[in-house]
């Protein structure tokens, strides 16, 4: 994964938390609000780096939802770029209401391999189409909403999952959904 330095104003010798907003409370809420943001994508990609180096598997996404069930991989942690699907948005004709409300009552779905699994030709094409031979999902449940999913696939070659593997999606999945940075957002 790529990253690009920010630029910033701040001297590099001095202490950030010397650098507080103003009084202005608009300028405050913005600070808050980017202060989260920051905590949120921390706690997400390295829920999925340690995920993927445990699971020892090609890739770990969070596929995010931002409305009626559309939404898009907003992270990623990759054993190589070959594999990279991050701002795909997902085959929006296979998820349906049906699908959602299967992951809001905490659905798991583990795949050990697409080719054999009795999935829908569409859901199967879709996973084609990004290279996934093998896939774990689990849904992040917010109180009041599906918030997203985390997605383990393995690429090369189909993989039984285990009910460790299982339960290790899932304990991450309720750490991010009980982290107050996610449940705000």
């Amino acid at each position: 994964m790529t990253s690009h330095p920010v630029q910033s104003n701040f001297n590099r010798d001095s202490d950030p938390s010397e650098h507080k907003p103003s009084g202005d409370p608009g300028l405050r809420g913005f600070a808050n609000r980017l202060a989260k943001t920051m905590e949120r994508d921390a706690l997400v990609q390295k829920t999925t780096d340690e995920l993927r180096d445990f699971l020892q598997v090609d890739r770990v996404v969070l596929y995010y939802f931002y409305r009626h069930w559309k939404g898009q991989v907003t992270f990623e942690s990759l054993n190589s770029d070959e594999f990279s699907i991050f701002g795909t948005t997902g085959a929006d004709d296979c998820f349906n209401d049906n699908y959602a409300e299967m992951y809001l009552e905490g659905r798991v779905r583990a795949i050990a391999d697409i080719e054999l699994e009795p999935i829908h030709p569409c859901h199967r094409d879709f996973l084609r189409s990004i290279q996934v031979r093998a896939n774990l999902v689990v849904p992040i449940l917010n109180p009041s909403r599906l918030w997203g999913l985390l997605v383990a696939h393995h690429c090369q070659h189909p993989r039984p999952w285990l009910p460790s593997d299982i339960e290790t999606m899932q304990k991450a999945a309720e750490t991010l959904a009980t982290s107050s940075s996610i449940r705000e957002s």
